[in-house]
This record gives C-alpha cells, sequence and structure tokens, in this order.
C-alpha cells in the first residue's frame, strides 16, 4: 500500500521570525509533523541548563521535528550520542512538542519499534525570555 503524501501549510511564527512550511499527515507516521525550523522564540539554553531539566519520556507521534534532513552516516553510527547529551532536547511551546535535538535518536529509536524517547522537555511560554530558562 502506498504512503498518502503530506500537504503543507504554513506554519504560525512569531513577529519578525521567517516564515516556516510543514508537512502534514493524515495517517499514523513516526512523528506528529515533519517541520523545517524552529517556530518558538529562542530560548539561549545552554547546554549546562539543558542538564538540569530532568529526562521523561515522550511518544514520537506527538514530536514535531524542527530538521526536514538527516545525516545518514549519524544515524548508522553506533557512537552519534558519545559527545553529546544522551537524551533528546524537545521544547513544548503553543501545545505543540519540538524536537529540537535527537532526530537520529529518535528515528533509531523507531526502528527498534519502540513508541517512546526518553528527552528533556523545555517548557517554554510566550513570555519566555530570549536570554533563556531550562524550567
Amino acid at each position: 500500500m502506498a504512503l498518502e503524501p503530506p500537504t503543507f501549510r504554513t506554519a504560525p511564527v512569531p513577529a519578525g521570525a521567517r516564515s516556516l512550511v510543514v508537512a502534514t499527515y493524515t495517517r499514523a507516521v513516526i512523528f506528529k509533523r515533519v517541520g523545517d525550523g524552529r517556530p518558538y522564540p529562542d530560548h539561549g539554553t545552554t547546554l549546562k541548563r539543558w542538564a538540569d531539566v530532568p529526562p521523561r519520556q515522550v511518544r514520537l507521534d506527538e514530536l514535531v521535528t524542527t530538521k526536514r534532513t538527516l545525516d545518514l552516516d549519524t544515524l548508522l553510527d553506533e557512537d552519534s550520542t558519545f559527545y553529546g547529551d544522551l537524551f533528546a532536547h524537545v521544547v513544548a511551546w503553543r501545545g505543540e512538542l519540538y524536537l529540537e535535538d535527537g532526530l537520529h535518536r529518535a528515528l533509531r529509536t523507531a526502528l527498534q519499534q519502540r513508541n517512546f524517547l526518553h528527552a528533556r522537555v523545555l517548557e517554554l511560554d510566550d513570555a519566555t525570555p530570549t536570554s533563556g530558562r531550562a524550567g
């Protein structure tokens, strides 16, 4: 059975940000949507501050990606998380969960037939300053 192609729409973005085009699927796929860019405000959270955000489980089909492409070498590399955070970084903003960092990790999770990913989830609201905060 052939997969139904996605529909494309322009996503809402903060004032002054570039517009984003996202794909929306009508059938079950790995992610909720495939996006291209970060529609949420720049939070400026450092890796040290991300480490203060406790990890939790997130369903893959609730995530919106912020990258449309991936490097297959990185996906297949067993040591790809050696120098980075062991957990994906997700930004919760306006009722959506955006996969900011960890696309390769999430796809490896899906390839292993798992529906959940362990991620650090940074909660943002419209009043979040661009200097960032970790929770």
